[in-house]
């Protein structure tokens, strides 16, 4: 199954030095790793793009994004930003706020079947709300 891959997830495993990590999120990144040697990984543009903000140093902003050129964006459909609106819709009637992001990521992973991988603690409250998968190393469950 593929894996739609969150920025907090990249963000631990591209901007972060690994021995700044604690366990946890080393096993997050040893995860990462293996979703990509197992040709896994999907990324949207709108990830790609909150990953590279905000990167003060521009070497550390050209590295990233040579990194990141290995991964084609996922192609979007009028349908996909269709299908995010009304999943925000649902999750607003239910009390919880998302950011435009967060639901496409939703209504991309659902539409194809893909798993999200994140450990933004929203994706948790959209899971009760929402059909999408959470993919989560065994430790996490």
């Amino acid at each position: 199954m593929m894996v739609l891959v969150d920025t907090s997830i990249w963000s631990l495993a591209l901007r972060r030095h690994p021995s700044h990590l604690s366990a946890d999120e080393r096993l997050l990144t040893n995860s990462l790793r293996e979703l990509i040697q197992e040709d896994r990984v999907r990324l949207l543009g709108a990830v790609r793009q909150e990953i590279l903000t905000g990167i003060r140093e521009h070497t550390m902003f050209r590295k990233i994004r040579s990194e990141l050129r290995d991964f084609k964006d996922v192609a979007l459909t009028s349908e996909d930003y269709e299908n995010a609106a009304s999943m925000s819709n649902q999750c607003r009637q239910s009390g919880i706020a998302a950011t435009p992001t967060d639901m496409l990521i939703c209504a991309v992973s659902r539409e194809r079947g893909w798993q999200v991988f994140s450990v933004d603690r929203d994706f948790i409250h959209y899971s009760k709300v929402l059909p999408i998968q959470m993919m989560m190393p065994l430790r996490f469950q």
